[in-house]
């Protein structure tokens, strides 16, 4: 197993599948909040991406809110930096930043900058801007971890569209002949990317054989079923022999009907008018 016993101490091992939901849900209010209020950002990647992302912090990231630059922490890389949104808001549900902090999201000075920023937010472990640069980062956290002779785990999300990028094949075949057994990616396989549909743009066809021939253990799941996600999870935590993925279907927009699989929103802020309705839907009292 990976770890040791002690890293459980940082997740809450009493939270429910119920309570799990509960916290997804408030960060996809959240979320459209805070694209609303910017009227700009990218919220379909955000909402695709909340449930793994609120099961992750919750239940298995060793981390702590109240000492965000933890030399010990395990790392977290958004590689799809621009769904900085689903971050900000598990961020505040955590406390590493307050609620109140969603507000500066994209303005001038704010610590919610539209790509998540080291420098600026709290918990936030990789600056991110060019698409495919997070695993070679997360590579390198995992390569100072076993250099440190510590458990500290890394952890990198990717975008579907961005495994595109050449220089995510470059690292997954270094990590794989690294055995990097304390590192973990997440594929938000929500099939959509910034112009239109990933099958449209370019095909990948099978993307679970294309990471077992680079030596990774694999599993696919749900990634928007809690009990998946956590058999998910469970799964990263029980491999040391080589770097593991977690493959997640996921739906581009999931919890917003007319968001729902619908590449418009990918990088567009709703009006009043579908605001309204998100927040409807989403069990926001008018």
């Amino acid at each position: 197993m990976k770890g040791h016993p002690s890293r459980q101490s940082f997740g809450d091992g009493l939270t429910t599948i119920e309570e799990l939901e509960e916290t997804a849900r408030r960060c996809r209010v959240h979320i459209v909040n805070m694209v609303h209020r910017a009227q700009a950002g990218h919220p379909g990647g955000s909402l695709s991406e909340i449930d793994l992302l609120t099961a992750l912090y919750k239940t298995q990231l060793r981390v702590k809110p109240e000492e965000p630059d933890w030399s010990d922490r395990d790392r977290f890389v958004l590689s799809k930096g621009h769904a900085s949104p689903g971050m900000y808001a598990i961020l505040a549900e955590m406390g590493f930043i307050s609620v109140d902090d969603l507000a500066s999201y994209r303005v001038k000075g704010g610590i919610c900058q539209g790509h998540v920023d080291m420098k600026w937010c709290p918990g936030v472990d990789f600056s991110a801007g060019s698409l495919g640069m997070g695993l070679s980062f997360g590579m390198g956290a995992a390569i100072a971890a076993r250099m440190d002779k510590s458990e500290r785990q890394a952890y990198v999300m990717l975008g579907d569209g961005e495994i595109q990028e050449g220089s995510v094949w470059e690292a997954a075949m270094a990590a794989a002949h690294h055995e990097l057994g304390n590192l973990n990616v997440i594929l938000d396989r929500n099939r959509i990317q910034n112009d239109d549909f990933c099958e449209a743009q370019m095909r990948m066809f099978d993307i679970p054989a294309k990471w077992r021939a680079f030596g990774w253990n694999v599993m696919e799941i749900d990634g928007h079923d809690m009990s998946s996600i956590l058999e998910g999870l469970a799964f990263l935590a029980s491999n040391n022999d080589g770097p593991s993925i977690l493959i997640a279907n996921t739906v581009k927009g999931k919890g917003v009907s007319y968001m729902e699989d619908n590449p418009s929103f990918h990088g567009a802020a709703p009006n009043d008018e579908q605001y309204a309705l998100a927040m409807k839907e989403l069990g926001v009292a008018a």
